[in-house]
């Protein structure tokens, strides 16, 4: 094989042009580079139907609050068993309509019923000594009435003897010893009598103190045997007004304690709502406040009466009163919501209550920017209500926001909205 031998200028071209196509690829390969960093990254793509687009507008803002609970009776009250006993019976079930003294609940008590007895008997002893201690005292003033009236008579018959011995003595048939004998004898019988009255009006005067003793017993005894049949009768339990058997926690042959719960009647035609409202928003409730109750089944209005002060479990109870008819179907603890109107502001910007963030405070939510993608702005946010919110800067009438929870995106300052 022979070797051919080249052109030192060939080669040296050859080699030029080899240097200037490398140069030209790094260079090509560093201006792509740059090009390629300075790219915004790809924004990532949400589906239209998966957010909650609202848009931003001017005009009346009702603000309100809103809160779940229940109808409750106006009127609730529990029977309590009056003094322990034993169910024996049954009457009524819930849902029954009762009256003033319709019977629910009949109870027994043995123990009671034998102190009744007891208490009885006790009674009548005490009234028996009581009826023989009173005519033991009126013997006694019979038997001083009727000394007296022996001693009127023996004074009126001295006071005769006295005036025949005086005409005797004027005519001198009568000697003077018989006649100061006769005074004597009147004088001594009207002492008699005097001291016979006095002692007959001290013993009909003293005669209830003396019986005082007998008469206090007989009203204890008395009040006792009253007691004991009113707890008697009390074992049959009874309505103390006209509605609804409501509530009945008890059961056959179940033993009950004095003062437990034995019925709850309500009056099921006079209901008011008790709603729960987180207690971030009740720093502007007040009494008197107008309010809607939705039953499922008709709106009813009313007005708040009642505000609890204080807080159980992040919620503060607030009562409404219902005013007007109830809509079919309600009944007590009936599962409600209702909404409590705080107050009305004729104009403002104002756009749906987004997913995060409270009053008065700055969010960041995603502007539509009309061109198919969103890109995060910071909004300030005033006074809220139940389903809108003030905007105070950031946004402006007419503009569309995505309100739904955005926090998968926290890291991208757009998003592109696919139809």
């Amino acid at each position: 094989m022979v070797d051919i031998k080249r052109d030192p200028a060939i080669l040296k071209k050859k080699r030029m042009r080899q240097s200037a196509y490398a140069v030209a690829g790094v260079a090509a390969i560093i201006m792509v580079t740059v090009f390629v960093s300075r790219l915004k990254p790809a924004a990532p793509e949400v589906e239209r139907s998966a957010v909650w687009i609202d848009t931003v507008k001017r005009g009346p803002f009702t603000r309100a609050v809103r809160g779940a609970g229940r109808l409750v009776p106006e009127d609730i009250r529990w029977i309590p068993a009056t003094t322990a006993g034993r169910v024996e019976r049954i009457v009524l079930r819930p849902g029954a309509q009762v009256r003033p003294g319709t019977v629910i609940v009949e109870m027994s008590n043995p123990q009671l019923e034998q102190q009744v007895t007891q208490a009885r008997l006790g009674l009548q002893s005490a009234e028996a000594a009581l009826a023989n201690r009173r005519s033991e005292l009126d013997r006694q003033l019979l038997t001083q009435q009727s000394d007296l009236a022996n001693l009127e008579a023996q004074l009126q018959q001295a006071r005769n003897l006295l005036e025949a011995e005086e005409r005797l003595n004027q005519d001198g048939l009568s000697a003077e010893i018989t006649l100061k004998s006769r005074r004597s004898d009147v004088e001594v019988l009207t002492n008699q009598v005097n001291l016979a009255k006095q002692s007959l009006k001290m013993a009909q005067d003293s005669l209830e103190s003396q019986m005082a003793p007998q008469v206090a017993d007989v009203n204890r005894l008395r009040a006792e045997y009253q007691l004991r049949q009113r707890e008697l009768g009390d074992l049959t339990v009874r309505s103390t007004m006209e509605g609804q058997l409501q509530e009945l926690p008890v059961e056959v042959g179940q033993q009950l304690a004095a003062g437990a719960n034995v019925a709850r009647v309500s009056n099921p035609a006079e209901l008011k709502a008790e709603l729960q409202i987180p207690e971030t928003q009740t720093r502007d409730l007040s009494i008197g406040l107008p309010a809607e109750i939705d039953t499922r089944n008709g709106i009813v209005r009313g007005i708040v009466t009642r505000i609890n002060p204080a807080a159980q479990g992040g919620t503060v109870g607030v009562d409404v009163t219902l005013q007007g008819d109830l809509p079919p179907g309600a009944r007590p603890d009936l599962s409600v919501d209702g909404t409590i109107q705080i107050e009305h502001l004729p104009d403002l910007v104002q756009v749906g209550a987004p997913a995060f963030g409270s009053e008065n405070s700055t969010v960041q939510l995603f502007k539509l920017d009309g061109q198919g993608e969103a890109h995060r702005v910071n909004v300030r946010l005033g006074r809220r209500s139940v389903s809108v919110v003030e905007v105070l800067e950031g946004l402006e009438p007419g503009d569309q926001v995505i309100l739904s929870d955005m926090s998968q995106y926290e890291a991208n300052d757009r998003v592109r909205i696919s139809s």
